[in-house]
């Protein structure tokens, strides 16, 4: 029995995991300003996030940007699994994106700013999670 995790996943997980692990690595002790900046945008689309602590709020963005990045670099973990993950957290982000002034161009509520650019790339993470789904749901053998 082989591990849950086809070749032809790897260099997507791979790139996926590492990214969201070093993002959130890099936010493990964020100064509570930086947290609460990233708190303010993301309360934009999920208004409770309101009622947490920006350093409670920088832990959270920050253990589970970690959490993910390894699943999806760790292979014991199945590739459904992983990719379910990364397409809410990407579907999360981009959510954030659309609801935050500023990020996108007036009249437009997808086409980015330059300051929306940066978060508008997470797309690409919402389209590797629409891929490894897609692959793991046509690719399955019928059961016996």
């Amino acid at each position: 029995m082989g591990l849950p995790v086809k070749l032809r996943h790897v260099p997507a997980r791979l790139a996926a995991g590492a990214f969201i692990l070093n993002s959130g690595l890099g936010k493990r002790g964020l100064p509570d300003e930086a947290a609460a900046g990233l708190q303010g945008m993301a309360a934009n689309a999920f208004p409770q996030l309101k009622e947490m602590s920006p350093k409670d709020f920088g832990k959270l963005i920050s253990t589970a940007e970690i959490t993910l990045g390894a699943a999806l670099l760790v292979p014991l973990v199945p590739t459904w699994l992983a990719a379910l993950g990364l397409g809410g957290f990407a579907s999360s982000l981009l959510y954030m994106y659309t609801r935050t002034p500023g990020l996108t161009e007036e009249g437009s509520s997808v086409k980015p700013t330059q300051e929306g650019t940066g978060i508008a790339k997470d797309v690409f993470m919402l389209g590797i999670a629409g891929t490894l789904l897609l692959d793991e749901l046509t690719s399955r053998k019928p059961s016996a």
